[in-house]
């Protein structure tokens, strides 16, 4: 036997699946396509069948490396073909579009599926959609017809994945009244990678040979970072992805084992491809010509003295496990948040010792919970009972699949012609407003923005130093959720002694400490090239693992292995080659995959994606999607993720750029820009409307408010009002009154006090007050909020590139009810006219006073009120602005998110 390879990669993949729902309903879906196999091979996955789709089990994380069977873990997803029915929330606002829904294609049903396997909605927009503004009004025709263009359009990609899809093809067959919808559709699916990504050679033809953007720097050069790259490449971004190790892929790691001519391919890191349905990873295998290989259902299990466990008891024990999680669930729901504070296993074992279940076969129970610990990565002990399944809605649907060959491949064709710089280990990353600088040993790489990959265990270590440092938001959030650990043994035999007929056994432990240690093996025979076997460690004993002497391990493998076997009259003999992992001490990594730890939840992912330094600093990886966590899709989907938000985030740059090097050389465009933002603001009460950037959280990041003054009104007609009404503007507003219809005046302020502001009751006369004696503003016309608030406007702008203005009567006017859903989201309403507000003549005469938000120094600008007609300004936005995509990364390498 050779001596073990102390080789250390990766953390083995976890079965995801995904339980979508048709329209009426909620969708919960992962991103993209699904995987062509040999149909002439059984254990391989064909192109789904639209039956395929529709009704398939989908099991719940609770369940990764057992035989998905019909018990209270797993759902069902059925759907019979028929007319797509979505509802319509309202009629079009804007005539040019249409009052009437679009017929693309007669099977739209099916077109909503797969958009569902893609991560879409049937009936609804996302809310990356919604931010992105790709469609003029949330709700209504132009909504039901944007989500009929944008399936289509999904739907031809997936029919030729290995071509590049041209707005063009669609021209004949979207009606030319909805151009502006295709355009939006299109533009939105490209830019986030949901259509023409990968490694295809009409994808490769697209990238250009001079990058015509700014300079990326990318952290890592796992399957995030490097998923990130090639968009970034083809978005015309000059990229540099460096890398710790000396090789690509970072947690996902094949490794080629060989001796006395027998050689396999074994996966040390991400394994398993969980769910076929909408994988984008079944999208590049697919581009590859690869097949993949479904990983069958039969998994015996052995007792400690090698016997098999009866079928009958083992479903029974199942059964009472699956019971117990049940009640766990139920126990959730009625202690609300104090949950937050509760272990999961501590419910179990509650529950366990109250009910009696499965007590008498107590080595059985435990390797059900060493099964899900390796699902978590993490001891139940230690996992959040609120929410150490959130992302369960969102598992993707299909089978668990094997890459024949290793999920190298799929690295290798991602890796191939990106910019790579290996063995740069990242001491430090420096972000501001002219740039990055990321340090790695005795060099620096400049960048105009920086992507940072590495793991959730690199960042709790402290490895990288940020300068300036995290947000505390950002480092509360990386304390509180878990990152678990997960070891692995590869053994290469001389021949296959375990059988052909099954890819999963088990195996039970008296100790329960030790429940984890080698409880479940995978055959790796069909699709590694050679007798492989694959032994787990998960839990507490993944832990204590890294401190055994590999000779030991192997040892211990070898005689549950032979305790097993020898009683059936077959030799185990001595393997040829062996592989133990190290995932814990692993510099690039220290562990395996994250979850939810007691204390955190799934807004805690992210937060971890949040990026900060105004767009400079950006995270990608499994551990930055609340959706996907733990898997190798998810760090996949990052990578595509942070790549569209960096292009736009340089997108907004170079507008600003604009604006500051020449404010006053086009004020035409500048104010047409304004009043198009206000015709959707962010908030709005009485006469005052509020725009911020959406994806700033920041309570100190600016916003921009607009007071809108409209009918005159009789001068002293509330006597209260004049307590605190300002006697120099509303002289200056009154003169105006006789001549305009509207009047709007502007100040700028924090989003918190904005916040506040529209909390202040007794109408808008003490709002009002409020603004101008508490907060000292001072309102101003247009013209005079200054050069930072046209910095501002534009960045907001940027930030809703493609949103179109929705049409109205009256530039003030505003119809719909917008709502966004998900945990924490904000809820925008639009309420009809402008609320009138009651100028007084008498009032102190002392005038408002603005604190600048860069220093608190009062503004030295005059009051100025500058009349705006009702619908006057309401043009459509300046050509100058431009429409392009740009996209910058940036990033050093410490190791990456990992597929599982």
């Amino acid at each position: 036997m050779n001596p073990p390879d102390n080789n250390q990669d990766n953390a083995p993949s976890i079965p995801h699946s995904h339980l979508p729902t048709l329209p009426q309903q909620q969708s919960n879906s992962n991103p993209n396509p699904d995987p062509t196999s040999n149909p002439s091979s059984p254990s391989s996955i064909p192109n789904p069948s639209f039956e395929q789709m529709v009704s398939f089990s989908a099991p719940k994380k609770r369940r990764r490396g057992r035989s998905q069977r019909t018990t209270s873990s797993s759902s069902s997803f059925h759907v019979l073909p028929g007319k797509l029915n979505i509802d319509v929330g309202g009629r079009s606002s804007n005539p040019g579009i249409g009052d009437e829904i679009i017929t693309i294609n007669k099977e739209a049903t099916t077109e909503a599926l797969l958009a569902l396997t893609a991560g879409f909605p049937a009936d609804s927009l996302t809310e990356e959609e919604i931010d992105f503004g790709v469609v003029p009004v949330v709700g209504g025709i132009e909504q039901v017809n944007y989500i009929l263009i944008r399936n289509h359009i999904i739907s031809k990609w997936r029919e030729s994945i290995s071509s590049w899809i041209a707005k063009e093809a669609f021209l004949d067959s979207v009606p030319k009244h909805c151009i502006s919808l295709l355009d939006s559709a299109y533009d939105y699916l490209v830019l986030h990678g949901y259509i023409n990504f990968g490694i295809s050679q009409a994808v490769k033809e697209k990238i250009p040979v001079q990058s015509s953007k700014p300079s990326v720097v990318i952290v890592g050069a796992g399957l995030s970072g490097l998923a990130a790259a090639r968009q970034l490449l083809r978005f015309g971004f000059k990229v540099t992805v460096l890398e710790g190790r000396k090789r690509p892929g970072g947690r996902v790691y094949t490794k080629k084992m060989e001796g006395n001519r027998v050689e396999a391919a074994a996966d040390l890191g991400g394994s398993v491809l969980t769910g076929t349905l909408g994988n984008p990873l079944g999208i590049i295998a697919r581009q590859l010509g690869c097949s993949l290989y479904k990983v069958r259902d039969k998994c015996p299990l052995y007792r400690v003295d090698g016997k098999p466990v009866d079928p009958d008891l083992d479903m029974k024990v199942e059964a009472a496990f699956n019971r117990l999680l049940d009640k766990a669930s139920k126990l959730r729901q009625l202690m609300g948040d104090v949950s937050m504070d509760v272990s999961l296993g501590a419910a179990l074992e509650t529950f366990r010792q109250v009910y009696g279940d499965a007590t008498e076969e107590m080595s059985l129970f435990n390797w059900h919970l060493a099964n899900l610990e390796y699902a978590n990565a993490g001891l139940v002990s230690k996992l959040s009972l609120a929410f150490w399944d959130q992302d369960d809605p969102y598992d993707m649907g299909g089978d668990h699949c094997f890459l024949p060959g290793g999920n190298g491949r799929l690295v290798h064709a991602l890796a191939e012609n990106v910019p790579i710089l290996y063995e740069k280990t990242v001491q430090t990353i420096r972000y501001g407003a002219d740039g990055v600088k990321v340090t790695a040993g005795h060099q620096v790489y400049e960048g105009d923005m920086v992507l940072c990959t590495v793991p959730l265990g690199v960042l709790k270590n402290g490895s990288i130093k940020f300068v300036p440092e995290l947000p505390q938001r950002k480092l509360d959030c990386i304390k509180r959720l878990g990152f678990g650990l997960l070891n692995k043994v590869a053994m290469l035999f001389p021949f296959v002694f375990w059988g052909t007929d099954l890819d999963t056994f088990g195996h039970l432990t008296e100790d329960p400490a030790n429940r984890g240690e080698f409880f479940l093996f995978y055959s790796y025979a069909q699709v590694a090239g050679g007798p492989l076997l694959i032994a787990l460690v998960a839990g507490e004993a993944a832990h204590k693992f890294e401190t055994m002497p590999p000779t030991d391990a192997v040892t211990r493998v070898l005689q549950i292995l032979r305790g097993m076997y020898e009683p059936q009259g077959i030799n185990v003999p001595d393997p040829i080659q062996t592989v133990c992992t190290r995932w814990g001490g692993d510099p690039f990594s220290f562990g395996s995959y994250s979850n939810v730890a007691v204390g955190a939840s799934g807004d805690d992912y992210d937060i971890l994606a949040e990026s900060v330094g105004d767009g400079r600093l950006f995270f990608a990886g499994e551990a930055t999607t609340r959706r996907y966590p733990a898997t190798m899709h998810g760090a996949f989907v990052t990578g595509l993720r942070e790549a569209a938000n960096m292009a736009q985030s340089a997108k907004s740059r170079g507008i600003r750029k604009r604006i500051d090097r020449n404010p006053s050389k086009n004020p035409h465009a500048c104010a047409t820009l304004l009043a198009d933002l206000f015709r959707d603001p962010d908030l709005e009460f009485g006469s005052f409307s509020i725009i911020f950037s959406r994806r700033n959280p920041d309570p100190k990041s600016p916003a921009i408010l607009r007071v809108t003054l409209s009918e005159p009104c009789k001068r002293n007609e509330d006597p209260i009002a004049d307590q605190y009404s300002n006697k120099i503007l509303f002289q200056q507003l009154q003169s105006h009154f006789n001549q305009q219809q509207h009047i709007q005046v502007y100040t700028m302020l924090t989003r918190q006090q904005a916040l506040d502001l529209r909390e202040v009751r007794g109408g808008d006369e003490k709002r009002l007050h409020y603004l101008c004696e508490t907060l000292g503003v001072k309102l101003v016309g247009r013209k005079g909020l200054g050069l930072g608030a046209d910095s501002v406007i534009a960045s907001i702008k940027a930030e809703r590139t493609g949103r179109k203005p929705a049409l109205s009567s009256s530039g003030t006017k505003s119809g719909i009810l917008k709502s966004k859903s998900g945990a924490l989201k904000r809820k925008l309403i639009r309420i009809k006219g402008p609320v009138q507000l009651n100028p007084s003549n008498n009032g102190d005469s002392e005038t408002m006073k603005h604190e600048s938000l860069g220093n608190g120094k009062a503004s030295e600008q005059a009051t100025i009120v500058e009349a705006i007609g009702s619908s006057s300004s309401m043009q459509e936005e300046s050509k100058w602005l431009g429409t392009g995509v740009a996209s910058s990364s940036g990033g050093s390498l410490h190791g990456e998110t990992m597929k599982r």
